[in-house]
């Protein structure tokens, strides 16, 4: 199932069958303590429990299940900052091949520890695009991996969908979704899913305004680039690609940026009222609801909790 083009419904559903028992279903939360402060029902999808502590394995796992037999063995590479990096190692190491991970030397220490843990080969580089990938076609040329790109891949998209999917089994329709974008892959699935098993549900990209490319590029109509974004949300650094700005463009309702302040406060009440670990990548989502309460207000609010990987030695409270 390596796709060469936009996931159908077909895809999406048929990747689900291939993955599951492999991933977990992760759980849906609500909180009434958060409910009644914001005055909105609000569904909390929790891909901070997936394995690696990210949404990330969905994507990965179907791409390890679809590489080509003739490549299969030579295994997979690729260039990520933690959670893609980590997920593509232990899917890997599930099906008992290498794997190659370019990370900059600037990552987050857990995640560099995740990615050792799962037996990946990690190739360290300077915390630039040019850099990671001169870094990655060295090791692919080297080794005949196969590069999985942590987003720009139809395959890690229609992988990333099930977890849309998900909701929309278990909840029926919302109001709205929101799912946090950096490159897009969890966003550019997430409306996919949206579009062809709720369609009347509303999907809302959330954005740190440090690092607001992804709403600029809806804004002006074509791919604007992530030049120095300053935020806490290590993992909405990167900027969308061809592929999922083409599906976002086409299928999101809107991208809303949010503070600094009001990500650290929405991960903060995160953890104290639902006593869940979550990373600030993913409590960006529910920012977009503390700093638009009249938008929400009475409505039925999906939102995924993207991931959980946090260095506890360095909380921004």
């Amino acid at each position: 199932m390596f796709l060469q083009y936009e996931p159908s419904k077909h895809h999406i559903t048929q990747a689900h069958d291939w993955i599951q028992g492999r991933i977990h279903r992760t759980p849906i939360f609500s909180s009434k303590s958060l409910n009644s402060i914001l005055e909105c029902k609000l569904y909390f999808k929790c891909e901070n429990l997936q394995k690696v502590g990210a949404f990330k394995y969905r994507g990965a796992t179907l791409a390890i299940l679809s590489l080509p037999k003739t490549e299969f063995k030579k295994g997979a590479a690729t260039h990520s900052s933690g959670n893609h990096g980590a997920a593509i190692a232990l899917a890997a190491k599930m099906r008992n091949i290498p794997a190659y991970i370019v990370m900059p030397r600037s990552a987050p220490h857990i995640k560099k520890l995740a990615v050792e843990s799962y037996g990946a080969k990690i190739i360290y580089c300077e915390p630039t695009l040019q850099a990671r990938e001169e870094a990655l076609e060295k090791i692919v040329a080297k080794t005949g991996a196969t590069f999985v790109h942590p987003y720009d891949n139809f395959t890690i998209i229609a992988g990333q969908a099930t977890c849309g999917k998900e909701i929309l089994e278990e909840l029926g329709a919302l109001d709205y979704l929101i799912a946090p974008v950096g490159g897009g892959g969890l966003l550019s699935g997430t409306c996919l899913s949206a579009k062809y098993f709720s369609p009347e549900t509303k999907v809302i990209g959330a954005e740190p305004l440090g690092a607001d490319d992804a709403f600029r590029s809806l804004r002006e109509g074509s791919i604007q680039p992530s030049v120095n974004p300053k935020t806490i949300c290590d993992g909405l650094l990167t900027q969308l690609s061809e592929k999922t700005f083409t599906i976002i463009q086409k299928n999101v309702s809107e991208i809303i940026t949010v503070e600094e302040e009001t990500i650290i406060a929405a991960m903060r009440m995160i953890w104290e009222r639902m006593k869940i670990v979550v990373e600030p990548s993913a409590a960006v989502s529910l920012a977009v609801v503390l700093e638009n309460k009249k938008k929400f207000l009475g409505k039925r609010v999906g939102m995924i909790l993207s991931g959980g990987n946090v260095d506890l030695e360095k909380l921004p409270w």
